[in-house]
């Protein structure tokens, strides 16, 4: 399945999955068992933790704080993933995919509030101003990001100004606009929960 985690050489012919469908190895054009019960489950876990880019531990210190939260844990589980500033960054156009926006933090390219924050998990929350430090405005990878993402949506939970590499947070993360992840979030509660 595609995940997009390359940027835009999964919009171009390029892609993995375009050239190659099938599993790496001798065996990989031989018929797939069907997975059923816990792998299915598990599969649905470790495509929510690539396509986030999280490591096990992290993952699981999510999903513990979503399922201690009211609501729905699937949706809160999600809404926690989308609102870690390597995301955000993401989401805003600033980077093509998650692994440059994660990169562009690290590097102390972005301030929230007037800030730098390099952690990439860190959370935003309402009102948080995210942009690009003053002396990052010219970077080429960041303008190349701005030119190749200007076709995407940016999400209601979000409000960006691409001339001044600004956005604000003004709302929290719905489940419905997460529809290019297709993601089946309630195996990922129930393979936790048992």
């Amino acid at each position: 399945m595609k995940l997009f985690l390359k940027g835009e050489r999964c919009h171009s012919e390029k892609c993995a999955i375009e050239r190659r469908n099938f599993p790496p190895g001798q065996h990989g054009h031989d018929r797939r068992r069907r997975i059923i019960g816990y792998g299915l489950q598990l599969r649905e876990k470790q495509k929510a933790r690539r396509v986030y880019g999280v490591l096990e531990r992290q993952f699981r210190r999510y999903y513990e704080k979503a399922a201690r939260m009211k609501g729905i844990t699937g949706e809160n589980l999600l809404a926690l993933l989308e609102r870690r500033l390597d995301n955000t960054v993401y989401r805003l156009g600033f980077g093509t995919s998650r692994a440059q926006a994660r990169q562009l933090v690290r590097h102390g390219h972005i301030l929230v509030n007037g800030r730098k924050v390099n952690i990439p998990s860190y959370q935003v929350k309402e009102n948080d101003v995210i942009e690009v430090k003053e002396k990052s405005r010219k970077n080429p990878t960041i303008l190349a990001a701005l030119e190749a993402t200007a076709h995407q949506p940016t999400p209601s939970w979000l409000e960006v100004d691409r001339e001044a590499l600004k956005g604000r947070v003004i709302g929290s993360p719905k489940r419905e606009e997460l529809v290019q992840i297709q993601l089946n979030e309630q195996l990922i509660v129930e393979l936790y929960s048992k």
